[in-house]
């Protein structure tokens, strides 16, 4: 049976406890970091804790709708059970009605059935470390290793005291003010994570630069079991050219390879960023967006 639950009635103990040993466990779905980008969240959970499903819930004037939140890229169902077609179905199925529109990611792990669902496939890029790194950077792209190259000759190197104000002010300042999507509490919320993550030795802050101590490329993966997840990476636009965040990636990947982990790098619907993560020799995986529209006015509501 899948009932739901409201905030306050969540056993958190239970829900990390199924989170933790399911098949398809991702840190987004622990309720430390539920709690940090989705303030509130309810919850769906089937029997006693056995499969569990975030709702993180949103509101607009007067339409309470569920949305994907950001620093978060793929939720769904979690089960210590079987994962099946037929039981992403019934959690779907089982969203309470109050939610008028239903945007959110699932995981790559659940299938969702396309006649019932509207869906699209979200492309995620991932590269096995277990290999070697000579293993490894032989597959690199000719360009990547071009680039790897232009770095070591202009001086970049590898910084590894970095601090998140540093990291997010590169970004905020480049990519992020660019784009203009994250808001002051969305980078709030970058920074609490990387503070817990420091705090409990599950996070990785690095950088590349010049000796003259300023940022050229920064990044921060936060560590999942056998994943390392590029949560966020930041150019500097005036220098990009120098091939900092290359050599950046090199470094991380030269350190870590020969581990039974993946590199994350947590995106590529971007054709540009697409390719520049294969350039590394990252793999292409999907993972389902399901829409789910309660409201008449749908196509406006897709704006939020």
């Amino acid at each position: 049976m899948i009932r739901y639950l409201p905030h306050n009635q969540i056993d958190k103990a239970q829900w990390d406890r199924c989170v933790g040993e399911a098949v398809n466990s991702l840190v987004y779905g622990y309720s430390w970091y539920l709690d940090l980008v989705s303030p509130g969240w309810d919850a769906l959970v089937e029997d006693d804790y056995r499969s569990v499903f975030p709702l993180t819930q949103n509101r607009k004037a007067l339409i309470l709708y569920l949305a994907q939140p950001f620093f978060t890229q793929q939720l769904g169902v979690f089960t210590t059970g079987l994962l099946t077609q037929e039981l992403v179905t019934r959690f779907l199925d089982a969203i309470p009605s109050k939610y008028k529109l239903v945007e959110i990611h699932l995981n790559g792990f659940n299938k969702v059935d396309p006649s019932r669902f509207d869906i699209t496939p979200r492309k995620n890029h991932e590269l096995e470390l277990i290999y070697p790194y000579e293993d490894i950077s032989r597959r690199y792209s000719q360009n990547a290793k071009r680039n790897i190259r232009k770095a070591k000759e202009a001086g970049v190197e590898v910084v590894r005291r970095v601090s998140a104000d540093e990291l997010i002010s590169l970004f905020k300042n480049n990519f992020g003010q660019q784009e203009g999507k994250l808001k002051y509490r969305n980078y709030l919320t970058i920074e609490k994570i990387i503070a817990h993550c420091v705090k409990h030795a599950s996070g990785i802050l690095m950088g590349a630069g010049n000796r003259d101590g300023k940022l050229d490329a920064g990044t921060f993966f936060l560590m999942d079991r056998t994943r390392f997840i590029l949560l966020l990476g930041a150019s500097n636009f005036s220098t990009r050219s120098n091939g900092a965040m290359f050599l950046l990636l090199d470094a991380f990947i030269r350190e870590h390879a020969g581990r039974p982990a993946l590199l994350d790098f947590e995106g590529g619907n971007d054709p540009n960023l697409g390719r520049f993560y294969k350039s590394f020799g990252a793999r292409e995986t999907t993972f389902p967006f399901v829409r789910i529209s309660r409201i008449p006015f749908y196509k406006q509501m897709r704006r939020i």
